[in-house]
């Protein structure tokens, strides 16, 4: 039925498993957090850890589970790390699963809601 459709298509079984890697590691809102941190601007571990309320051991687990993801990525600088939002990706991402989480949580009347949650002003495009 469904390949009788003529755009009809299936994700490749890889893209699939990496996609379901990805929001594996999203299910988490401390991972949630610093994400929307660092799409509002390069931060390092300490700053992140005061920003989402953790400690900077537990800020760097997280960071090193998204770096292996593809969702964020670091710049050494001397001692420091300093780290960004992968891409532009990310933005749309996460700024999606956070307005569906507002419209489920605002119950029947969501549907007649059209704003998104402000997403941060700074555009994060990989270099």
């Amino acid at each position: 039925m469904h390949r009788d459709l003529p755009d009809f298509s299936m994700p490749a079984e890889e893209q699939a498993h990496l996609a379901a890697e990805a929001f594996r590691l999203l299910a988490d809102p401390t991972r949630i957090k610093i994400l929307w941190a660092l799409l509002q601007g390069e931060s390092s571990v300490s700053c992140l850890g005061e920003l989402v309320g953790a400690s900077p051991t537990v800020v760097s687990q997280h960071l090193a589970k998204l770096r292996l993801a593809g969702l964020v990525k670091g710049r050494r600088e001397g001692t420091f790390v300093y780290y960004t939002a992968a891409d532009v990706h990310v933005r749309r991402l996460l700024t999606e699963a956070l307005f569906h989480a507002e419209l489920s949580d605002e119950g029947s009347d969501a549907g007649h809601r059209h704003s998104e949650p402000g997403p941060p002003a700074r555009d994060v495009r990989s270099t």
